[in-house]
This record gives structure tokens, sequence and C-alpha cells, in this order.
């Protein structure tokens, strides 16, 4: 006999984080939830024509024969789950996730089998707690029926199914826009732009709507002090505000390329921010990350989100745009994106690749002679060549790049990035170690949330013999832009381990660095060192032998280590890992 199929609505849903709640209290968890199922969730899928068809311990699997059914159903114990929450301590509540998928199962008395089963279950695994994610084709099949807002989460990649799974959240606290009339498309401006629209508010709890907003408008105000980049100004973004927007729509609209939306949910004292970076030109989402806290202080928290925020932000859309510009053809370029071309080339601590990025800012500095940006990451390629020792006139490069920096500052004004840049250069040349400084601490005053910045303003306290405060910074860089690994934050944590004698951390974090830098010649050196000082001769010795072969100079000078102590702790280790006399 042949399986009984048939098309049917399926609804998956489990309780989040139930081992740890059975962890903390199992007897009263199961109660709790045996409650809820009796109370609220079997009552709703009758009253909506479904069936359970099983119970799987930590939440269950219904089907439908309509779809609007089971969404209308899945939206009322959402509801009704965060009603009976609201009284509850925060690490106490039941809290599901539901997925729901139309499609083809086969059908037995006690269960239902099936790829339309798997994809309900894999979409309830997206959703948040409290959340419902739905397949493409439920949204298509209620979107003109039911008064719900969608949210486009792209195609995802899920475990055991082949192909990729369009899903969208339902906004359930959020209505649909209203027709209208479609507005003119805004032409693109010169530079990256972007719109920060309002934050949903899924708490329910209208105080939210004012901590929200605000975190919303800190959030505009640490992206606009990135010189290099368009914002849309708030009372234009908040125009979107309780629309279930079309992102697309908003990038034609507000003529920008890239749109940065998130929610707020409040459980109890926390709440947990969410935030994505959409290119609105094709819908793809390019970075997602949440943030939890406390909101004891929620000035303090707007403060935390917004400078993390604007720390990811700005490496990301970096990439995106230099990601965007490899697909375009080498004629048309600006000097904007000669520069941007020339900035990966710098971050690979590569020679050749130092040498191509100095051959496009030359061009971009030969269109534009006072284009400070680039005469700043110019100064920088030319110290990487000096201090690297991978040329015949390495004091040659140190002028340059003194000489380049010194005239990107002519140009800098307040923008942080030249500063920064030009600051890092000075330092690393052998220049004035005091003004560097004094330049990228008036960097980070302009924009408190600029990684790259932090980082800089790490290694002039390096090179100034302050290796715990250098340590905090380059953390603190890291901690911003936590995703980009290719700016030496981490060799330079390494490095402040080894001047504060604690070599075995200072060794882990040098050989981290290198997977990122696999030829950066001054990782190499203070490697040595630091296997020489531990009496590890062999390991110090073959790794000279891999600094000989990337580089003309085993032994520097190291003049730009102001504490005399420090450089010839590091230069007593090089000799002795290169069999120097010391």
């Amino acid at each position: 006999m042949s399986p009984t199929r048939r098309l049917a609505a399926i609804l998956a849903a489990d309780v989040a984080g139930y081992s740890r709640l059975m962890g903390a209290d199992e007897e009263g968890t199961h109660e709790r939830l045996r409650t809820h199922l009796q109370e609220l969730v079997d009552p709703k899928i009758k009253e909506h024509r479904g069936r359970i068809v099983k119970n799987t311990g930590d939440g269950f699997l219904a089907e439908f024969a309509s779809v609007v059914d089971a969404v209308r159903c899945a939206v009322e114990v959402q509801r009704g789950i965060s009603e009976r929450n609201a009284e509850i301590p925060p690490d106490q509540r039941i809290e599901f996730r539901i997925g729901v998928n139309l499609g083809d199962v086969i059908a037995e008395e006690h269960d239902i089998f099936g790829d339309g089963v798997n994809v309900a279950a894999r979409l309830e695994a997206l959703a948040e707690p409290g959340g419902i994610c739905v397949s493409r084709v439920v949204r298509d099949q209620i979107r003109d029926k039911l008064d719900f807002a969608f949210d486009d989460m792209g195609e995802q990649h899920v475990k055991n199914i082949t192909r990729p799974v369009r899903v969208y959240r339902i906004e359930f606290g959020r209505r649909p826009p209203a027709p209208t009339s479609a507005a003119p498309a805004l032409a693109l401006p010169d530079k990256p732009s972007i719109a920060v629209l309002p934050f949903q508010n899924m708490s329910g709890d209208r105080e939210q709507e004012y901590f929200s907003d605000g975190m919303v408008e800190e959030i505009i105000t640490a992206l606009s002090r990135i010189r290099w980049l368009f914002v849309i100004a708030r009372n234009s973004s908040f125009t979107y505000k309780g629309q279930a927007v079309d992102i697309k729509r908003v990038g034609r609209e507000l003529g920008v390329r890239y749109v940065l939306e998130g929610s707020v949910r409040k459980g109890g004292n926390r709440v947990r921010i969410t935030a994505q970076l959409i290119d609105a030109l094709t819908d793809a989402h390019l970075w997602a990350d949440r943030f939890d806290g406390s909101l004891e202080d929620v000035f303090v928290l707007q403060d935390q989100v917004a400078s993390s925020v604007a720390g990811v932000i700005e490496p990301a859309l970096l990439a995106a745009e230099i990601h965007r510009l490899a697909e375009r053809p080498t004629s048309d370029l600006t000097a904007f994106d000669l520069y941007l071309r020339a900035v990966p080339l710098y971050d690979s601590g590569e020679k050749n690749q130092t040498i191509e990025a100095l051959e496009l800012l030359g061009q971009a500095i030969g269109r534009d002679p006072r284009y400070s940006l680039a005469l700043a990451l110019a100064a920088q390629c030319h110290a990487h060549l000096h201090v690297s020792g991978w040329t015949d006139d390495p004091e040659l490069h140190r002028r340059r790049a003194v000489e380049l920096a010194r005239q990107a500052l002519h140009g800098a004004g307040d923008d942080p990035n030249t500063l920064g840049r030009a600051a890092h250069a000075l330092g690393y040349s052998g220049g004035d170690l005091d003004a560097a400084t004094a330049l990228v601490d008036r960097s980070l005053e302009l924009n408190p949330s600029y990684a790259a910045g932090w980082i800089n303003s790490g290694w002039l306290r390096l090179w100034a013999g302050q290796p715990d405060l250098a340590i905090e910074h380059l953390e603190t860089g890291l901690r911003l832009n936590p995703r980009d690994r290719h700016h030496g934050a981490v060799m330079g944590i390494g490095v402040g381990h080894f001047f504060a004698r604690r070599l075995e951390n200072a060794a882990t974090m040098l050989l981290r660095s290198l997977q990122e830098r696999p030829n950066w010649v001054p990782n190499y050196r203070f490697l040595a060192s630091c296997y020489a000082h531990m009496g590890r001769l062999d390991e110090a010795r073959e790794t000279i032998e891999r600094v000989r072969q990337i580089s003309l100079v085993v032994v520097p000078s190291a003049a730009h280590w102001r504490d005399p102590e420090q450089r010839a702790f590091y230069l007593e280790g090089l000799r002795l890992a290169a069999g120097e006399a010391t």
C-alpha cells in the first residue's frame, strides 16, 4: 500500500534554552511547560482547526489544513506566552521558537514525515525566543490575507536540506505599510551612503520605544563621525518608523546604498539588541550581530551599543566597497577608488602587495595632490618597507614616510582616519612620538568608535614604553572590530606581553598573529627574541631563518622603541637567536 500523502501547513515549536531551564529547576520547568501546553497551546491549535501530531519533550509538532490558520495560531500562542511571562523572572520563563512551512507530507496516525516537516524544524531553529520564522511559500500565501509585516532574512543554508531556504521573520508587532505611489529614486552620492532605520520595539513596552529611538540617534551620530561615509539624517530615516519596509525601496527613496536595521527586545531588566547591515541595491545581508545589556543605566547602554555598532560598521562597509570595486573595470577609477584598492594590499603585510599599494596611491595622489587619506596611507606603506627591511635604502623610505605623513596632516582637518594613519606612520618612522600620540588621541576624541585608531594608539604606546596601556588600547580596538584580524592588534598584544616579561603569553599571541600575516617580518623578529629569552634556542634560530628568507635586515636598529631598556631586551634576544655577539 502506498503511503498517505497530503499538503499541510506544519508548525514546529520548541522551548528556547530548555536544557538550561531543566538544569536549574527540573520539576518547575516541566510543570510550567505542561501548564502552557494545556491552558494555551492545545486550545489555540483546536481553535484554529489544527491538530497536535506529537509532543517532543521540549516542544511540539502540529499540522493545519490552512496555512492562514497555522500562522494565526502561531502568533496568538506567542502573544499569549508573552503575556503569561510578564510576571515571571526572566531566568524562569518558557519562550517558544516557532517555524511554519507549507509542504507535502507523508502522514501516519501519530506522525508526519517529509521535507516539509524538516524545513519547518529548521525554520524553528532560526527563530528568536518568542519569534516566528516562515518559508517563502508561507509568506506568499498569507501576505495579503493577514495584517502582519515580514522581515526578509535572505537565503539560509540549513542542516540536511540541500537547497537554500528563503526565510522570513514575522513581525507581528508591526503592520505592513499602506500602498503608496512609488517615490522617484534618488541618485547615489559619490561616496558610500547609509541610512539607519528606527529599530523595532519587540517588547510591547512603550518606554522601550524611547530607549530604542535614543540608541538609533546615538548610532547615527557615531556613524556621522566617519568622514568618508554619507549618513542620512534622523528626520529622514525616521519617516519609516512603524512600517514594514522594503529595503530596496528605502535605498531608492533615500538615495543610499546601505541600510542598517534592527530590533530591541526586553526581558525583565535585560535587553537584547539585534542589528543587521544590508546592501539596498542587492538585498544582500553584509553583517549581523546582537548585543545584550542591562537597563540599569540606559544611557551607558546606548553609548556602548552605538560605539560597538559604529566600530564594526566602518570596516564592514569598507570591505563591502572594496569587494564591489574588485568587480568593476579597472579603467573606471577615481582617487577614492584607488585608495580603497590600496587598503587590503597594505593590510596584507606582504612586500609585493605593499609596493602595489604605493603604486595605486601614487595614482590617487596624482589625481588629487591634497588627498590627505591617500597621503597618510602612502606614508604607512613607506614605513612598512623601512621597518621590514624590504628595501636597499631603508633610510630613504623612512624619510619619505615622515614627509608624506606631514603632507597628509596639512589637509587632514578633523578626519580621524587621516590623523590616526599619519600618527602611526610618524611613530613608526622615528618621528616625534609625543606629537604622534597627541594626533592619535585627537582622532579618538573625534571618533571614539574608531577601531583602527585604538590599534594605532596601542602601537604608539608600545613604542613609548607603556606595554600595559598599549594592551588595553589594542584590546579596545579588537572589541570594536572583532572580525577584522589583519591590522596588527594581535601582534601588538603579544609585543606588550613580551616587554612586560610575560613571555608565554607573548609567544602565544605572536604565533596567533602569524596566522593572519604569515610574512610579516617584525612578528618573526619578536617571536625569535621571545623564544631566545625563554631558552628555546632551536625554535628561535628556526624563526630567524624565516626572517632571513623574507627580509634584508635580520637585526634592525629599533630606533623607534623609546625605552632603552626595552629596546636592549628586544635586540639582545634577536642577536642571541641570530648567533651574533650581544
